[in-house]
């Protein structure tokens, strides 16, 4: 058990699902505490009947053991995470900042629980995309090894958060209406209407959320010659990210053999019966923690192709669920981890 447990980020939309599930999985700790930016600061937070005041965040906030669990923007996790680590704390950031350091493990339980083993005092998530890909690719990698993965996703207007949430509930009601909205997070109205960008432009006309996808899950899956072809879409949908992915592995999977490995795989949930209409769907697979599969069916173009349809809630295992699902690794792990 560590002495403290500390959440940065409390207040934000992942940071509130994170002091939830803490309390739902009867989380371990002596004491808790809550910090933010001078902003948020102040703020109260009612957490397992008890009320704290969130505190402003310091490089004296942090104590040698302390288990912090941080949701912010990447600029903050650049600033705050040395001054944790430098104290003696350990840090699971979210953010994007630091998941392609290579001193830093990035980690999905599922997946890789070993690369806890080699942290310096920071762990970071992956990319919420990345995350459910990634899920759904381990059992079929450990079966018949991934050698190329296509994926579009169709992302909730929740991964641009709050504000992104607000410009698709406003955005549509003025359209409905016929009334002019100025949106906020979204350059192109994303009622009724599909936006094909996530992120800025990067390498080779691909956005800065597409070359996540492909660095990311080289680095989870722990393999460089893995190629990833990514589109990253913008849907008028609230919650939930959802991806058709086609995989092409070196050994030929017959559907059958891919049902099994995806059913028997921890945190995967099956709903694949196309007839009676049985698949994921967003509104399904809200507030839940696995990721979805359905569709599955075998590529009409490869000889050893899967394609499929996965959907996953990106608040809570894209972002919340799986940061404290490290932190729960990293107790159970603790001699290993060295903490």
């Amino acid at each position: 058990m560590y002495e403290n447990v500390v959440v940065v980020g409390a207040t934000g939309a992942v940071g509130r699902i994170a002091l939830q599930l803490l309390a739902e999985r009867a989380f371990p700790f002596k004491s808790i505490r809550f910090l933010s930016s001078a902003r948020s600061a102040g703020t109260r937070i009612t957490f397992k009947g008890h009320e704290y005041t969130v505190e402003e965040m310091r490089p004296e906030s942090f104590h040698a053991g302390d288990l912090v669990i941080a949701s912010t923007p990447d600029e903050v996790a650049k600033e705050f995470a040395p001054w944790a680590v430098e104290r003696g704390a350990v840090v699971v950031d979210e953010s994007g900042y630091w998941r392609m350091d290579p001193k830093v493990p990035l980690v999905i339980p599922e997946v890789n629980p070993q690369a806890v083993d080699s942290h310096q005092g920071l762990i970071a998530s992956p990319n919420c995309s990345t995350t459910q890909l990634v899920v759904a690719l381990k059992p079929l990698h450990d079966a018949a090894t991934v050698r190329r993965v296509v994926v579009s996703t169709y992302q909730a207007t929740s991964g641009a958060g709050v504000a992104g949430q607000e410009d698709l509930d406003r955005g549509t009601r003025a359209a409905i209406s016929r009334d002019h909205y100025a949106y906020q997070t979204f350059k192109h109205p994303i009622a009724f209407n599909l936006i094909p960008q996530i992120g800025s432009p990067k390498h080779q006309g691909y956005t800065s959320e597409e070359m996540k996808m492909v660095y990311e899950t080289r680095k989870i899956m722990g393999d460089d010659s893995i190629q990833v072809c990514p589109t990253c879409v913008r849907v008028p949908v609230t919650n939930c990210h959802s991806e058709s992915v086609l995989v092409e592995t070196a050994r030929k999977l017959t559907v059958a053999e891919a049902r099994a490995a995806f059913e028997a795989f921890p945190g995967i949930t099956v709903k694949d019966d196309l007839p009676a209409g049985v698949y994921p769907m967003p509104k399904e697979c809200d507030g839940k923690d696995d990721v979805f599969v359905g569709r599955i069916r075998e590529d009409l173009s490869s000889p050893s192709g899967i394609a499929f349809w996965c959907v996953s809630d990106n608040l809570r295992k894209g972002a919340a669920t799986n940061a404290v699902q490290i932190a729960e690794l990293l107790i159970a792990r603790k001699p290993a981890a060295r903490l």
